[in-house]
């Protein structure tokens, strides 16, 4: 069956699902579009857990709206409505979704309820795929949390998504001359953010990790294992970009800062360097997953992720995420 005749019988089995009131087949037709609608949610809230929360909320009330589609458009595009509001009335709602101004001057602004996004998670569509790395990692995820909420949408949609303005005005209930002034701002403020970045979202772009990749995240995990300090100095890069989440304040710019700091904390002591890492990838970027083993411990835990954003072979920006105590991404809680 063709792609077009696929949606076209998703569209009338939903319509007879919704009104023979059958929550079965409801739930069977909705959960195809679960894993690219949980994305969606992700770009416009940064946050692994709010993503899922909000793509449940979507399924719940369209469950509730069901009577209302009526198949004038695709299911996917009312479901993609549904999602879209259904972020902006978390957001609405919150006022710890927006970026909090760093400590270090012209550092920019933390996301500190940023949350990395497990590549199993992402959506099989190869067209999704296309894009993805593009456009799920961090860096991306951060500089949207710098628009506004609606501005937000409207970019996600316009320029992620690529709907047409008339499209994306019917799901705001904007008008497209609003949907049209709200893009051009969300561009500027995009440049803004990702100035060293390519920001055609829309054209192929690889999403597999480079031999370069690879090699580098493996010596990042040989040094932690081995509490080479000058190996892992090595492998950063004099201007690298460090942030250590949930935590604020905690951005530096130089490798050397970087690693002084992680000693002064404790790490890499006696009695906090004995490590075990697995290498995994988030966000479609390379990862490291850090464990370690207190001196009265039999097992090695899980300590933190840290996202490695790797250009010419070294680690230009290293996010770390706190997951001490945290069952996240289905990862061992021990090795």
């Amino acid at each position: 069956m063709t792609d077009a005749r696929l949606l076209g019988a998703d569209k009338a089995a939903f319509i007879a699902a919704a009104r023979s009131n059958d929550t079965a087949q409801f739930a069977l037709i909705t959960e195809r579009y679960r894993r690219e609608l949980q994305v969606h949610c992700y770009r416009m809230l940064a946050n692994y857990e709010d993503a899922q929360d909000m793509t449940q909320e979507t399924f719940l009330r369209a469950w509730n709206k069901r009577e209302s589609f009526r198949g004038h458009a695709a299911l996917r595009t009312w479901l993609y409505r549904i999602a879209t509001n259904t972020c902006l009335d978390f957001l609405e709602k919150r006022n710890d979704r927006t970026p909090v101004p760093a400590e270090l001057p012209d550092a920019g602004s933390e996301v500190l309820y940023l949350q990395p996004y497990p590549d199993r998670m992402l959506p099989e569509d190869p067209q999704e795929a296309v894009v993805a790395r593009e456009t799920i990692e961090l860096a991306f995820i951060v500089a949207v949390q710098h628009l506004p909420p609606r501005q937000r949408a409207v970019f996600i949609l316009r320029d992620v998504l690529g709907w047409p303005a008339s499209k994306a005005a019917g799901a705001l209930e904007l008008t497209v001359a609003s949907v049209t002034s709200a893009l051009q701002r969300a561009r500027v403020t995009m440049r803004e953010q990702l100035p060293d970045r390519r920001l055609d979202w829309r054209s192929p772009a690889t999403h597999e990790l480079s031999n370069d990749e690879r090699g580098v995240v493996k010596s990042y995990i040989d040094a932690h294992e081995r509490n080479d300090l000058d190996g892992l100095t090595a492998l950063l890069r004099d201007d690298l970009r460090f942030a250590m989440l949930p935590e604020p304040d905690t951005l530096t710019v130089t490798a050397r800062d970087a690693v002084d700091g992680w000693v002064s904390g404790g790490l890499f002591q006696r009695g906090h360097d004995d490590w075990r890492c697995i290498a995994t990838t988030v966000n479609r970027m390379p990862a490291a997953v850090l464990y370690l083993r207190a001196p009265d411990d039999t097992e090695h835990r899980l300590l933190n992720i840290a996202v490695l954003h790797i250009v010419d072979g070294k680690i230009a920006e290293l996010t770390g995420f706190d997951a001490t105590d945290k069952p996240w991404l289905s990862l061992p809680a021990t090795l």
